[in-house]
C-alpha cells in the first residue's frame, strides 16, 4: 500500500492548526493545542490506533474551547481523508467495544465516503474538569464531515464522565485501526477457493 501520511494545515480567524498523521505509525503522539483533557483524548487515538498524530494548535481560548476542538476535529478529518487516498486495500468497516470500570462504549465506522455521525452519549455531567462535553459532539462532526465517514457512536453504560470520554475514544482508536487494516482479499494475498467445495 502506498505511504499512508498527511499534513495539514488550517488557519482560520479563531484558530491556526497543522496536524500531522501517519496510519501505519506506532502509536506516537505530541500535542500542544492548549486543551489537555483533549490532549488526553487525542493520546487515547494514537495508542489504540497506532497511528502517529502530532497536533499543533493555537486558537480564542480565552472565549473558550469551542473553535478549537471543533477545527482540530476538522483539521484531523481532512488529514485522514488525504492520508487514506483512493481507500483501495483497506477492511473499510471498523468496529470496538471498550470498558473502563462502569462505564463501556461501542464505535463503529465505515470509511464509506458519505459523512454521517450518529453519536448517542448521556453523558453524567456536563464539565470534565474545565472541558464542556457539548464539544465531543463538536469535534465527531468536524471529523465525519471532512474525513468522509459514517460514524456511531455509543456509551452503553456509565456513570463517570471521564469514563464515559475515554472509552469512547479508546473505542475510536481500535476502530480505526480495524478500518484501516489492509485487507488480504483486496490485495490478492487470499488462496483461491476455486474448485472448493
Amino acid at each position: 500500500m502506498a505511504d499512508r501520511q498527511a499534513t495539514v494545515e488550517r488557519n482560520t480567524l479563531e484558530t491556526q492548526i497543522k496536524i500531522t498523521i501517519n496510519l501505519d505509525g506506532t502509536g506516537q503522539a505530541q500535542f500542544e493545542t492548549g486543551v489537555p483533557f483533549l490532549d488526553h483524548m487525542m493520546d487515547q487515538i494514537a495508542r489504540h490506533g497506532l497511528i502517529d498524530i502530532d497536533i499543533k494548535a493555537k486558537g480564542d481560548l480565552h472565549i473558550d474551547a469551542h473553535h478549537t476542538v471543533e477545527d482540530i476535529g476538522i483539521t484531523l478529518g481532512q488529514a485522514f481523508s488525504q492520508a487514506v487516498g483512493d481507500k483501495k486495500g483497506i477492511q473499510r468497516y471498523g468496529h470496538a467495544y471498550v470498558p473502563l470500570d462502569e462505564a463501556l462504549s461501542r464505535v463503529v465506522i465505515d470509511f464509506s465516503g458519505r459523512p454521517g455521525l450518529e453519536f448517542n452519549v448521556p453523558f453524567t455531567r456536563a464539565t470534565i474538569g474545565q472541558f464542556d462535553v457539548d464539544l465531543f459532539h463538536e469535534f465527531f462532526q468536524g471529523f465525519v464531515n471532512h474525513a468522509l465517514v459514517t460514524l456511531h457512536v455509543d456509551n452503553l453504560r456509565g456513570q463517570n464522565s471521564h469514563h464515559q470520554a475515554e472509552t469512547i475514544f479508546k473505542a475510536f482508536g481500535r476502530a480505526l485501526r480495524m478500518a484501516l487494516t489492509p485487507d488480504p482479499r483486496m490485495l490478492g494475498m487470499m488462496p483461491s477457493t476455486k474448485g472448493c467445495l
